[in-house]
């Protein structure tokens, strides 16, 4: 590592050292990297390493030892403009055998739309090898994306509704949805929509608007987080084939104040957990299990772009029963948090930012 990157850090530690206090536990931030572009997604390898991706196209490895970052070589083409780019990724459940990792991005479609694919391909060292794309969203999809594996075998993917709410309700089209794959990208046959005429057999819930965060947690339920307009950010459980409102209910307005839709709720709609208003913007999301910091098990942490915030929620039997703000003062845009594979909380920001969450040594 170069003395200038050592400098920064040893002084971004003494910064905010013992700064911070949550649930009676004291905690800090270590720097990891300071990149240059929105890092969307990150995750662990078994070798001490980060992988994450910038919004911009590139995805890059962080050495958690030494700290230097360098790109993965042999990326595919990428459509980058507005909120279109490289969006998420994760790292196969048995990396050490299969050498997968996941990522979905952006695609310039024949009729000149963009969407999503989700695409996966082998790591070896710092190279993409046997790129394959798994699933391409039917048909404009492009904006928040993220995905979760489950434990069975399969993935879920979020999907936007790119400004085309006439489409969220349909089961023709994939916007505003979220998605369940097999590993390889076939579609499960106990899908809820599979034995429908004409509906998109990965669907697996519908009525979103834009998600940028999916978690399970440790019962194996799924939990998104999802944008509305002005006010009304939405934090569900998701269940197949359910429907979760987006144009016909929401506790959100137009832009210009006006109302939209039918109301606030609906016989045979879902509910959300819990609910913004004003807006928080929660994008990525990630349940706490780990033994650094015993007083945060079990609970949700929701990374805030417009919030400017980590939000702490305290989950008991599968609702909010407390919520706190935490780092406010740091005025970021956080754009996702998980727990490491070390037991402490990573969260990355739209400023470049790759940060670890220790407990205090003061």
């Amino acid at each position: 590592m170069n003395k200038n990157k050592l400098i920064g850090l040893v002084f971004f530690i003494t910064q905010y050292a013992n700064a911070y206090e949550s649930a009676n536990q004291k905690f800090d931030l270590e720097l990891l990297t300071q990149q240059e572009e929105i890092i969307w997604g990150f995750d662990f390898l078994p070798d001490k390493k980060i992988i994450f991706s910038e919004r911009s196209g590139a995805l890059k490895l962080l050495n958690m030892d030494t700290h230097d970052v360098i790109a993965i070589k042999n990326m595919p083409a990428i459509l980058i403009e507005g909120e279109s780019g490289l969006l998420d990724v994760i790292v196969h459940p048995r990396f050490e055998e299969t050498h997968w990792i996941y990522f979905t991005h952006s695609i310039l479609q024949p009729n000149g739309k963009p969407t999503t694919c989700l695409s996966r391909a082998e790591l070896v060292n710092d190279s993409l090898q046997n790129v394959q794309v798994l699933f391409t969203a039917f048909e404009n999809n492009t904006e928040g994306s993220r995905i979760v594996f489950d434990n069975e075998g399969h993935l879920f993917m979020s999907l936007g509704e790119r400004n085309e709410r006439e489409k969220v309700q349909s089961l023709s089209y994939d916007n505003g949805k979220i998605v369940r794959l097999n590993e390889d990208g076939s579609i499960p046959d106990d899908n809820p929509f599979v034995n429908i005429i004409d509906a998109r057999s990965e669907i697996w819930s519908l009525g979103h608007r834009n998600s940028q965060g999916l978690a399970i947690d440790k019962s194996g339920v799924l939990w998104q987080s999802e944008f509305g307009p002005l006010g009304g950010d939405e934090i569900n459980i998701i269940k197949a084939g359910k429907n979760y409102g987006w144009p016909i209910i929401t506790y959100g307005r137009e832009y210009n104040g006006l109302p939209i839709g039918e109301g606030f709720t609906k016989k045979g709609i879902e509910q959300p957990i819990t609910y913004y208003v004003p807006s928080i913007s929660p994008s990525g999301i990630g349940f706490y299990n780990g033994e650094k910091f015993p007083n945060w098990k079990g609970n949700l942490f929701v990374s805030a772009l417009s919030g400017q915030q980590l939000r702490r929620l305290v989950i008991e039997n599968h609702q909010v029963i407390y919520q706190e703000k935490l780092l406010e003062d740091l005025k970021w845009r956080f754009r996702h948090v998980r727990e490491g594979s070390d037991g402490t909380l990573y969260f990355s920001t739209d400023n470049g930012k790759l940060v670890r969450i220790i407990p205090s040594k003061l």
